[in-house]
This record gives structure tokens, C-alpha cells and sequence, in this order.
């Protein structure tokens, strides 16, 4: 099955999901590095800052985030934080992928493991 580039929009990747679901659990702190740790914190999980950075991206050109910039610190060298929120669209897309999901596994059999 093929898609067009807006189709390939409605669709999200485990890692795109990933990182939107830790823009919306992150709130107001929601940064690349915040989400590596909160990533590694939560699932002892490694991924790598600039792969969080170019879903970021992805995800904004998608327009499931929006972000801007956070004050300059002293901490930081002077430099901002590019600070990322959820959009409507990005609630809207994670409310769609908690139902299909949640489908899939009223679907599986009881699981056992002997």
C-alpha cells in the first residue's frame, strides 16, 4: 500500500510516538535533553539527543508539537532552550493512537507465560 505525503502525516512511528508522549508528560520542561532523560529514566532506555532533535523536528513539520525559545541562562553558556508543546492536533493524534492500540490488545489472547 502506498500513501501521499499527507497520509504519511496521520501516521506515527514507535519512536515519533515516543517522544510526543514525552513532550505531553514533560509539560513546560520539554527539551531534547529533557526527553533523553526522562526516556532513560522512565524505560532505561538509551537514544541519542540528535535523534530526539530530528523528531522533534519531524514531529513540528507534522504539526503535532510547536515550539520556542526559553530564556538565555547563565548555566547554559548564555544560550535558550528550544522548548516544545503539544498542539491540539499532536492530543488529537495521541488520543487516536491510545484507542487503536488499547483495540489491539482487546485482541490478543490472555497471554501465559509458563
Amino acid at each position: 500500500m502506498f500513501y501521499n505525503v499527507e497520509q504519511m502525516k496521520k501516521y506515527l512511528g514507535e519512536f515519533e510516538e515516543l517522544v510526543l508522549s514525552m513532550v505531553t508528560i514533560l509539560g513546560d520542561e520539554a527539551y531534547g535533553k529533557s526527553i533523553v532523560h526522562k526516556i532513560a529514566e522512565s524505560l532505561s532506555r538509551r537514544v541519542s539527543l540528535s535523534a530526539v532533535h530530528v523528531t522533534l523536528y519531524r514531529l513540528e513539520d507534522k504539526g503535532l508539537v510547536r515550539s520556542h525559545h526559553g530564556q538565555a541562562t547563565a548555566k547554559r553558556g548564555g544560550r535558550r532552550k528550544r522548548l516544545f508543546q503539544i498542539s491540539n492536533t499532536g492530543k488529537s493524534m495521541l488520543r487516536d493512537m491510545q484507542s487503536q492500540r488499547l483495540k489491539v490488545w482487546e485482541l490478543l489472547p490472555t497471554l501465559k507465560f509458563s
